[in-house]
Protein backbone atom coordinates (compact mmCIF):
# COMPACT_ATOMS: atom_id res chain seq x y z
CA UNK A 1 0.00 0.00 0.00
CA UNK A 2 2.92 2.12 -0.20
CA UNK A 3 3.17 5.00 -1.86
CA UNK A 4 -0.36 4.99 -2.28
CA UNK A 5 -3.48 7.77 -1.53
CA UNK A 6 -4.84 4.93 0.56
CA UNK A 7 -1.89 4.88 2.48
CA UNK A 8 -1.21 8.67 3.03
CA UNK A 9 -4.94 8.91 3.99
CA UNK A 10 -4.42 5.94 6.56
CA UNK A 11 -1.42 7.88 7.90
CA UNK A 12 -3.29 10.71 8.80
CA UNK A 13 -5.64 8.54 10.44
CA UNK A 14 -2.87 6.81 12.64
CA UNK A 15 -2.01 10.61 13.54
CA UNK A 16 1.18 10.57 12.15
CA UNK A 17 2.99 13.85 11.53
CA UNK A 18 4.46 13.40 8.17
CA UNK A 19 5.29 11.21 5.22
CA UNK A 20 7.79 9.63 3.29
CA UNK A 21 7.60 9.67 -0.49
CA UNK A 22 9.68 8.40 -3.15
CA UNK A 23 8.97 10.85 -6.46
CA UNK A 24 9.96 10.36 -10.42
CA UNK A 25 9.80 12.03 -13.68
CA UNK A 26 7.95 10.59 -16.34
CA UNK A 27 8.46 11.09 -19.98
CA UNK A 28 6.53 14.26 -20.35
CA UNK A 29 7.67 16.36 -17.09
CA UNK A 30 5.23 15.12 -14.34
CA UNK A 31 6.27 14.61 -10.52
CA UNK A 32 4.47 10.68 -9.94
CA UNK A 33 5.31 8.89 -6.49
CA UNK A 34 6.41 5.57 -6.78
CA UNK A 35 8.83 3.19 -4.60
CA UNK A 36 10.70 1.78 -7.48
CA UNK A 37 11.93 3.10 -11.26
CA UNK A 38 11.49 0.14 -13.27
CA UNK A 39 8.04 -1.64 -13.32
CA UNK A 40 8.12 -5.08 -13.22
CA UNK A 41 7.28 -5.24 -16.75
CA UNK A 42 10.22 -3.96 -17.13
CA UNK A 43 9.34 -0.44 -18.36
CA UNK A 44 11.45 2.63 -16.80
CA UNK A 45 9.08 5.25 -15.26
CA UNK A 46 11.18 8.01 -17.17
CA UNK A 47 11.03 6.56 -20.44
CA UNK A 48 6.90 6.71 -20.11
CA UNK A 49 4.26 9.21 -20.00
CA UNK A 50 2.55 10.64 -17.32
CA UNK A 51 -1.39 8.99 -18.22
CA UNK A 52 0.64 5.83 -18.92
CA UNK A 53 2.18 5.71 -15.42
CA UNK A 54 -0.97 6.89 -13.56
CA UNK A 55 -2.92 4.27 -15.16
CA UNK A 56 -0.59 1.64 -13.65
CA UNK A 57 -1.87 0.51 -10.19
CA UNK A 58 0.10 -0.32 -6.98
CA UNK A 59 -2.03 -3.68 -4.74
CA UNK A 60 -5.01 -2.32 -6.49
CA UNK A 61 -4.24 1.20 -5.95
CA UNK A 62 -3.61 3.82 -8.74
CA UNK A 63 0.10 5.30 -9.27
CA UNK A 64 -0.48 8.88 -7.85
CA UNK A 65 1.06 12.07 -8.81
CA UNK A 66 2.58 14.25 -6.40
CA UNK A 67 0.22 17.03 -7.22
CA UNK A 68 -2.84 14.43 -5.85
CA UNK A 69 -1.01 13.77 -2.74
CA UNK A 70 -0.29 17.22 -2.30
CA UNK A 71 -4.67 17.80 -3.18
CA UNK A 72 -5.50 14.43 -1.03
CA UNK A 73 -3.83 15.15 2.58
CA UNK A 74 -1.27 17.96 2.22
CA UNK A 75 -2.78 20.03 4.39
CA UNK A 76 -2.34 17.59 7.28
CA UNK A 77 0.96 15.97 6.52
CA UNK A 78 3.85 17.35 6.31
CA UNK A 79 5.85 15.71 2.86
CA UNK A 80 9.08 14.62 2.71
CA UNK A 81 10.05 13.89 -1.19
CA UNK A 82 12.72 11.61 -2.42
CA UNK A 83 14.10 12.77 -5.59
CA UNK A 84 14.79 9.53 -7.66
CA UNK A 85 16.18 9.55 -10.97
CA UNK A 86 17.34 12.39 -13.07
CA UNK A 87 15.81 15.93 -13.19
CA UNK A 88 13.66 15.42 -10.16
CA UNK A 89 14.59 18.32 -8.03
CA UNK A 90 12.98 20.85 -10.72
CA UNK A 91 9.89 19.30 -11.02
CA UNK A 92 9.05 18.64 -7.13
CA UNK A 93 9.95 22.28 -6.45
CA UNK A 94 7.51 23.08 -8.99
CA UNK A 95 4.66 21.24 -7.21
CA UNK A 96 5.24 22.47 -3.86
CA UNK A 97 5.41 25.89 -4.83
CA UNK A 98 1.75 25.05 -6.29
CA UNK A 99 0.42 23.82 -3.32
CA UNK A 100 2.54 26.13 -1.10
CA UNK A 101 -0.17 27.06 2.38
CA UNK A 102 0.10 27.54 5.79
CA UNK A 103 -0.38 24.45 7.88
CA UNK A 104 -0.93 23.51 11.06
CA UNK A 105 1.96 21.66 12.04
CA UNK A 106 3.99 22.40 15.56
CA UNK A 107 6.71 24.49 15.33
CA UNK A 108 9.75 22.90 16.95
CA UNK A 109 10.12 25.03 20.10
CA UNK A 110 13.08 23.36 21.33
CA UNK A 111 15.34 23.48 18.11
CA UNK A 112 13.78 27.05 17.06
CA UNK A 113 12.64 25.92 13.71
CA UNK A 114 9.63 26.48 11.83
CA UNK A 115 9.71 22.83 9.84
CA UNK A 116 7.65 24.07 6.68
CA UNK A 117 4.89 21.89 5.12
CA UNK A 118 7.29 19.71 2.57
CA UNK A 119 10.75 19.16 2.34
CA UNK A 120 13.44 17.05 -0.07
CA UNK A 121 16.20 14.67 0.36
CA UNK A 122 17.81 12.19 -1.70
CA UNK A 123 20.68 9.42 -2.14
CA UNK A 124 22.08 11.44 -4.70
CA UNK A 125 23.52 14.91 -3.17
CA UNK A 126 23.84 16.49 -6.30
CA UNK A 127 20.11 17.07 -6.47
CA UNK A 128 19.85 18.39 -3.09
CA UNK A 129 22.14 21.01 -4.16
CA UNK A 130 20.48 21.66 -7.35
CA UNK A 131 17.27 21.83 -5.20
CA UNK A 132 19.15 24.43 -2.98
CA UNK A 133 20.30 26.73 -6.13
CA UNK A 134 16.84 26.77 -7.44
CA UNK A 135 14.69 26.91 -4.03
CA UNK A 136 16.86 27.46 -1.25
CA UNK A 137 14.26 27.98 1.17
CA UNK A 138 12.96 24.71 1.36
CA UNK A 139 14.18 22.58 3.57
CA UNK A 140 16.56 19.94 2.40
CA UNK A 141 18.26 16.78 3.68
CA UNK A 142 21.29 13.83 2.18
CA UNK A 143 20.07 9.92 2.66
CA UNK A 144 23.26 8.13 3.45
CA UNK A 145 24.05 4.41 4.55
CA UNK A 146 27.45 4.86 6.22
CA UNK A 147 28.79 6.30 9.13
CA UNK A 148 32.02 8.84 7.73
CA UNK A 149 34.91 10.12 10.26
CA UNK A 150 33.61 13.87 9.25
CA UNK A 151 29.55 12.86 10.60
CA UNK A 152 28.16 15.93 9.35
CA UNK A 153 30.56 16.81 5.84
CA UNK A 154 27.77 15.46 3.30
CA UNK A 155 24.98 17.87 4.60
CA UNK A 156 27.40 20.76 4.75
CA UNK A 157 28.29 20.24 1.41
CA UNK A 158 24.95 21.03 0.26
CA UNK A 159 23.78 23.20 2.92
CA UNK A 160 21.27 20.41 3.59
CA UNK A 161 19.21 20.68 6.62
CA UNK A 162 18.36 17.06 7.25
CA UNK A 163 20.91 14.34 8.01
CA UNK A 164 18.34 10.99 6.70
CA UNK A 165 20.36 8.37 7.86
CA UNK A 166 20.00 4.28 8.40
CA UNK A 167 19.12 3.73 11.86
CA UNK A 168 22.21 0.75 12.03
CA UNK A 169 24.42 3.94 11.38
CA UNK A 170 22.89 6.13 14.27
CA UNK A 171 24.85 7.20 17.90
CA UNK A 172 23.96 9.23 20.31
CA UNK A 173 27.37 10.86 19.37
CA UNK A 174 26.19 11.37 15.46
CA UNK A 175 22.76 12.90 17.33
CA UNK A 176 25.06 15.55 19.25
CA UNK A 177 27.35 16.08 16.39
CA UNK A 178 24.77 16.93 13.57
CA UNK A 179 22.73 18.97 16.25
CA UNK A 180 26.18 20.87 16.94
CA UNK A 181 26.28 21.77 12.97
CA UNK A 182 23.05 22.85 13.34
CA UNK A 183 21.44 19.92 11.70
CA UNK A 184 18.45 17.52 11.77
CA UNK A 185 18.84 13.62 12.53
CA UNK A 186 16.25 11.37 10.99
CA UNK A 187 16.31 7.99 11.24
CA UNK A 188 14.93 5.18 9.30
CA UNK A 189 13.32 2.57 9.10
CA UNK A 190 12.72 2.06 12.87
CA UNK A 191 10.28 -0.58 13.46
CA UNK A 192 11.00 -1.36 16.87
CA UNK A 193 9.56 -0.09 19.78
CA UNK A 194 13.21 -0.58 21.87
CA UNK A 195 15.13 1.41 18.88
CA UNK A 196 12.59 4.22 19.13
CA UNK A 197 12.95 4.72 22.63
CA UNK A 198 16.69 4.41 22.53
CA UNK A 199 16.73 7.11 19.77
CA UNK A 200 14.42 9.58 21.58
CA UNK A 201 16.46 9.18 24.38
CA UNK A 202 19.84 10.15 22.01
CA UNK A 203 17.43 13.36 20.92
CA UNK A 204 16.87 12.34 17.92
CA UNK A 205 14.98 14.51 15.42
CA UNK A 206 12.55 12.32 13.77
CA UNK A 207 11.85 8.73 13.20
CA UNK A 208 10.82 7.06 10.36
CA UNK A 209 9.21 4.23 10.58
CA UNK A 210 6.43 1.49 8.99
CA UNK A 211 4.52 1.41 12.31
CA UNK A 212 2.74 4.60 13.55
CA UNK A 213 0.58 3.67 15.56
CA UNK A 214 3.79 2.14 17.66
CA UNK A 215 5.66 4.87 17.40
CA UNK A 216 2.79 6.99 18.91
CA UNK A 217 2.48 4.40 21.87
CA UNK A 218 6.29 4.60 22.41
CA UNK A 219 7.00 8.26 22.55
CA UNK A 220 4.24 9.32 24.31
CA UNK A 221 4.50 7.21 26.83
CA UNK A 222 0.83 5.15 26.33
CA UNK A 223 2.71 1.53 25.09
CA UNK A 224 0.94 -1.30 26.73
Amino acid sequence: MENTLRAFRRAVELGADACELDVHRTADGVIVVHHDPVFPDGAPIASLPAAEVTARTVRGEPIPTLDAVFEAVGDRLRLYCELKGAATAEGTLAVIARHRRPIPLPFDAARGQDLGAAALHAFDHRQVLRAGQLAPATPRGVLEVSYPIDATAAARAVDARDCWRHVDCIDEAFIRAAHADGRRVIAWTVNRGDLMTRLAGWGVDAICTDDVALARNVLTGTEG
